[in-house]
């Protein structure tokens, strides 16, 4: 088996807008394992600014894993380098599968089943956001996230309650989503308004890293809290344990690419059942290579939640797939390929 990488950079169609600034364009790396007639690509996706292994040595750590694979010498340690342990589960997933795009099978990669998701609505100005909700609604999306926390509370909350106004919540439910950009001292007195407008949950309200804070949130909170940032960094099983036990969160929210890969968010589900804490899975914008792989595996957990996998058409130059979007659902449609130049 030989190993090799290319980067790849995405273009977002338009800049969408995070608590965390504006994105135009997104860093991945594709790992591609070949032998014979055989190929395996997994996609490491950064995060800049929130991914544990956004480091400038992150393309030497691919070298050394590529040499390794291709001497036939023992592997680095990856457990610092999360989205680099994701693509190589991926790729090699992916190279020992019937087909290189079909790395979890099930109804879902054969086109039997969809997998529901939310509609995701950008921070940006109150008519910006208040389009994208529009559009959403219109093309059927029936539980739509908003991003939170970087405009005026109160015209967030008019754009809630503009939905609450036409739809009620068993017909249109909404996240938010504050990426931990609430001041905890203020925080709670925000879940309470916000709870008035009866939401499914919020994710990160505060930032990260701040367990007792977080933790007597989640015990007082009207409001589900669905836990997101707060995942990152944590590799160790015990200390994963500790974290869910301490804080209680209602959800936890999981980024593959972010939590070091399937196998990780698989200890991370099994300590949250645990504990009776929810859970859903979202992308961290990967390139339809890792959506795709990601959404079959969130396929054969056969969770009913809607997952956070609708980021496949925000790219001007994503890799062509059959993955496809209808009424609030992703499904694969088998009539349409891939096309991805190795």
């Amino acid at each position: 088996m030989k190993a090799r990488f290319k980067k790849y950079i995405l273009e977002f169609k338009q800049p969408s807008g995070t608590s965390r600034g504006v994105l135009k364009t997104k860093e991945s790396w594709f790992l591609i394992l070949s032998e014979n007639n055989q190929l395996g690509i997994g996609e490491c996706s950064l995060l800049s600014g929130l991914s544990y292994d956004d480091l400038p040595e992150y393309e030497k750590q691919l070298e050394e894993l590529c040499r390794a694979i291709n001497t036939k010498k023992p592997l680095p340690d990856l457990l610092d380098w999360p989205s680099i342990r994701m693509g190589y589960e991926m790729a090699l997933k992916s190279f020992y599968a019937q087909t290189p795009f079909t790395v979890f099978p099930s109804d879902f990669s054969a086109g039997k089943s969809s997998i529901p998701i939310n509609g995701l609505v950008w921070m940006g100005t109150p008519d910006f956001m208040k389009q994208q909700i529009e559009t959403l609604l219109d093309h059927g999306f029936d539980c739509i996230k908003l991003k939170i926390g970087a405009i005026d509370f109160e015209q967030e909350l008019r754009l809630i309650a503009s939905i609450r106004s036409r739809f009620d919540s068993t017909t249109i439910s909404i996240r938010v989503d504050a990426n931990g950009a609430f001041a905890p001292n203020e925080a709670l007195n925000k879940l309470n308004t916000l709870s008035k407008y009866a939401l499914h949950s919020i994710e990160q309200p505060i930032a990260a890293g701040q367990w007792e804070k977080m933790a007597g949130l989640c015990a007082q909170t009207p409001l589900p809290i669905a836990l997101d940032e707060e995942l990152i960094g944590i590799h160790q099983e015990d200390e994963q344990a500790q974290m869910l036990s301490d804080l209680a969160p209602q959800y936890i929210i999981l980024k593959p690419s972010l939590v070091g890969g399937f196998a990780a968010s698989d200890q991370w589900i099994r300590l949250a059942a645990e504990r009776n804490i929810g859970w859903w899975a979202t992308s961290a914008l990967e390139s339809n290579i890792g959506l795709n792989a990601i959404a079959q595996w969130a396929a054969i957990k056969k969770s009913t939640m809607p997952q956070g996998l609708g980021t496949g058409s925000l790219y001007t130059n994503n890799i062509e797939s059959p993955l496809v979007i209808e009424n609030g659902y992703l499904s694969t449609d088998l009539t349409k390929k891939w096309i991805f130049k190795v």
